[in-house]
């Protein structure tokens, strides 16, 4: 089986592509495979994401998020966690 190909011209900051150099090298692949598995793996992360949120859409009760986010109790943030305003 044959997989079609396509050229692609592609512009990287100097710095990203010695990264990337490096990082193939390690692994023993070219930066071509390299990017080839990169943008895979992107897209399987992403589609992935999709279908699993995909499933719960419509699912939710806005009244019960609501009611859960204003119920008493807890404790109040620490100082830490409070943002600067």
């Amino acid at each position: 089986m044959t997989t079609r190909v396509s050229t692609f011209s592609l512009r990287l900051p100097i710095s990203l592509k010695a990264a990337v150099e490096r990082m193939a090298e390690a692994e023993g692949t070219s930066m071509n495979q390299f990017f080839v598995m990169a943008a895979a793996e992107k897209l399987a992360a992403i589609q992935t994401a999709e279908t699993y949120f995909a499933a719960f859409r419509g699912r939710g009760d806005l009244n019960q998020a609501l009611a859960f986010l204003s119920r008493p109790g807890g404790e109040p943030p620490r100082p830490e966690d409070e943002i600067d305003r």
